[in-house]
């Protein structure tokens, strides 16, 4: 027998993220989707500003629909997110996986990236770049949660309402938010 006939032992790939990190994720990627979607029916019923969604990019055929998908899917996406930071904040994974976060390497590698020189030899460990993106995300989650709160309950939840500036200006963190998310998503299934 030759060496390479012997030496035929398989090496499993290495696991990248855990089953709960990546069943979660596909959870959220489906919410999001169907709560954009549904926001942009919501929106389009009253915009704030001078252009309307097309109605080919909306679910929900109209505000009464695009309510109820958009609740549904709050609630799957919170419910999600929940088990997601829970499992995440008692494996000590988010911290492993974001902290530290220094403005110094975010610069280095915001550079590395421009110039075609951001290596990725190991996926499991993120740069700065990801880590400040991916802890991003997570701090416009929780503002948009807090915000999409303020619209739904605008008299029961007043003080935090008023935290947004009153009900137009939770109406605006809420879409500023929402656009970050969008933007967040688009970058992240682009590369």
């Amino acid at each position: 027998m030759s060496v390479a006939e012997t030496n035929t032992e398989t090496v499993p790939p290495s696991i990248v993220h855990p089953l709960y990190v990546r069943i979660t994720h596909w959870i959220n990627a489906g919410a999001m989707l169907i709560m954009i979607g549904s926001g942009w029916q919501i929106y389009n019923a009253s915009p704030l500003f001078g252009f309307t969604f097309p109605r080919s990019m909306t679910i929900g055929g109209w505000l009464a629909g695009a309510l109820l998908w958009h609740f549904a899917a709050m609630w799957l996406l919170m419910l999600n997110g929940l088990v997601y930071l829970t499992l995440g904040f008692a494996t000590g994974r988010l911290r492993r996986k974001l902290l530290p976060i220094r403005p110094s390497e975010i610069i280095r590698d915001m550079h590395a990236a421009m110039t075609g020189r951001l290596g990725h030899d190991d996926l499991a460990v993120y740069n700065a770049v990801q880590k400040a993106l991916y802890a991003g995300v997570l701090l416009a989650g929780a503002v948009i949660v807090a915000s999409g709160f303020a619209l739904w309950k605008p008299v029961q939840l007043r003080e935090l309402t008023t935290l947004f500036g009153g009900y137009e200006g939770a109406r605006l963190v809420h879409f500023f938010a929402m656009a970050a998310i969008v933007a967040f998503v688009a970058i992240h299934v682009v590369t």
